[in-house]
């Protein structure tokens, strides 16, 4: 098995992301200038890429998308069903939730998980929701591998620790907090708020560079 590394494996992702949305429009070829526009890359980095591929294109026509996301998936190899689990069921569970559903095949968010009794036994986009202290025992029986954290920063450690004590291999953090997993566990932290500040923050200075000249 050849390791991609980490960066390339989230640019092909990107790819695949932006193929996608081109097939729901009823697109079937994409040329390597628009991806590289799309994915904010350079036309140089999609070609280097490309290489790695048994793609056949034509300066007419470009690549055919089907086609174009079959080697993709091929090399991430994404074919086979990933079983997920959510922990936190409020308004950006529910989002995660619903747009998972039907989207991508191979994803599937096959349990999710809550402590509040108003929403534990029931259903949110086709998955159920259990009490927080059946995680271990349903992630276990699921084969789940990847956990999607999005629960209160103060419960977020916690959460991931659950995970990691059930199995999981990799773990989404949405929650606003720093957690720890252990070795040969994948970590993805993505904390919206820091985003959003970065933003502002750059946004500030943009308009303040341009009232300045």
């Amino acid at each position: 098995m050849t390791k991609i590394p980490q960066r390339t494996v989230e640019r092909f992702f990107r790819y695949c992301q932006f193929l996608h949305t081109r097939l729901e429009t009823g697109a079937e070829f994409v040329f390597s200038r628009e991806l590289a526009a799309a994915v904010g890359v350079s036309p140089e980095q999609v070609r280097r890429d490309l290489m790695n591929f048994k793609l056949k294109g034509t300066p007419q026509r470009g690549y055919k998308l089907q086609e174009f996301l079959d080697e993709l998936y091929a090399h991430l190899e994404s074919s086979s069903l990933t079983k997920m689990v959510l922990v936190g069921v409020g308004n950006l569970g529910k989002a995660i939730l619903s747009y998972f559903l039907k989207r991508r095949p191979n994803l599937s968010i096959v349990a999710a998980f809550d402590l509040d009794p108003e929403k534990t036994g029931r259903v949110y986009s086709g998955c159920h929701v259990h009490h927080s202290a059946q995680l271990e025992k349903i992630v276990n029986k699921e084969k789940a591998a990847v956990g999607i954290i999005t629960v209160p920063a103060a419960s977020a450690q916690e959460a991931a620790d659950a995970l990691v004590r059930a199995g999981v291999r990799g773990i989404v953090n949405f929650a606003p907090a720093q957690i720890k997993v252990p070795a040969g566990v994948f970590l993805e932290q993505l904390d919206i708020t820091l985003s959003i500040e970065k933003a502002a923050y750059f946004a500030r200075r943009i308009k303040l560079s341009k009232e300045l000249k």
